[in-house]
């Protein structure tokens, strides 16, 4: 009976120290656009956006504390504006052939996290970019019957800091403001 009960107690203090995994989400790519606003010579805005990308955000609900990890298709840029488009894919922007991707890698802390601290990498170079969170929101998906998740996210970067100083010598800023909406759905 004493080794029942000893044997009993030690299942239930196992089972009270099992923490829940850290749940894995998919990035949903047709509700997941990464955009952005850059300056035309200081003297308008030029907005746009990268229609394919992919990645996964992997949260601990124990901890509060997870992960992001974006994969941008820069070939997939979109000005609003076919001759731009094709200017910032090729060798004097982008160079999509050389670099194809850019990647935003990082990590946030707290059930209801203020910023993601991570890093950018952007034509071959990787440095620090912080995104402050401005929503994130996590419902059951009413057709996957999975947790779907939602955030929008703001920083910004020099670009000249990535290589990318075209029209720096004609006046152009180099600041760019960028924003990462994303949708994921709890994978299975």
């Amino acid at each position: 009976m004493k080794s029942q009960s000893l044997s009993t107690l030690a299942s239930l203090i196992a089972a009270a120290t099992v923490q829940a995994a850290p749940v894995s989400y998919k990035i949903d790519p047709q509700h997941t656009f990464p955009s952005f606003e850059a300056d035309h010579m200081g003297i308008s805005v030029w907005r746009g956006k990268m229609n394919k990308s992919s990645g996964s955000v992997v949260y601990d609900k124990d901890t509060a504390a997870g992960t992001v990890d974006i994969t941008i298709d820069l070939a997939s840029i979109d000005f609003g504006h076919d001759a731009l488009n094709a200017w910032g894919r090729g060798e004097q922007f982008f160079n999509v052939k050389k670099f194809p991707r850019a990647t935003y890698k990082g990590r946030f802390e707290g059930a209801l996290p203020a910023q993601l601290v991570g890093e950018l990498t952007l034509h071959g170079v990787t440095r620090p970019v912080t995104l402050t969170i401005h929503s994130l929101k996590c419902i059951p998906h009413p057709l996957h019957k999975r947790e779907l998740c939602g955030a929008d996210a703001a920083g910004s970067f020099r670009r000249d800091e990535f290589g990318l100083a075209a029209g720096k010598d004609y006046g152009f800023k180099m600041d760019v403001d960028l924003r990462i909406q994303v949708e994921a759905v709890a994978e299975k």
